[in-house]
């Protein structure tokens, strides 16, 4: 049973997605870290789903318990599961344009879901829509952050892990 969990895919994965997760743990611009880029991966090329969610959201925490935990994260945690269901359409067709455009997509879910999150739980923002859009114009100065930083570290994720394959045919088999 632990065979077939474990096999020497997954645990390349995983150690890709551990390695990616500490990027939180070194000096960074705001959100130019690989976690956003580790959902995808791990939608993307995990062959057991329950892999997809596990992994890459037991970084995130991990990380979260290093870093501290804050009143939003619900939020980000939502929006990492729905990136690695975005990374679930990554299965079939692992082409440079889609999963370039997938992560613009992850940045920009991830951006509206945390800033929604934040005119939520924030005396900062009234509770209008001029609240919502504050909060939204607020953020906007740090999301050129989260796009580079996840089409930065999806490049070298993805790209590690297709040059791994190719050295180590093993890691193509289940």
């Amino acid at each position: 049973m632990l065979e077939q969990i474990f096999n020497k895919k997954t645990l390349v994965l995983i150690a890709i997605i551990i390695a990616a997760a500490f990027t939180r743990l070194i000096p960074h611009y705001p959100n130019f870290t690989a976690i956003g880029a580790v959902a995808l991966f791990g939608g993307a090329y995990f062959d057991k789903k329950y892999l997809s969610f596990v992994v890459p959201l037991a970084a995130l925490f991990i990380t979260d318990l290093i870093l501290g935990l804050h009143s939003t994260m619900w939020a980000v945690y939502l929006s990492f599961a729905i990136i690695v269901v975005i990374g679930f359409n990554l299965r079939e067709q692992r082409k440079p344009l889609n999963v370039g455009v997938s992560a613009v997509a992850a940045s920009v879910l991830f951006f509206l879901i945390t800033n929604f999150a934040v005119w939520l739980s924030s005396p900062m923002y009234p509770p209008t829509i001029a609240g919502l859009v504050g909060s939204y114009v607020a953020a906007i100065p740090f999301f050129h952050y989260t796009l580079f930083g996840d089409l930065f570290y999806v490049g070298v994720i993805f790209g590690i892990f297709e040059l791994a394959k190719l050295k180590f045919p093993s890691l193509v088999k289940v």
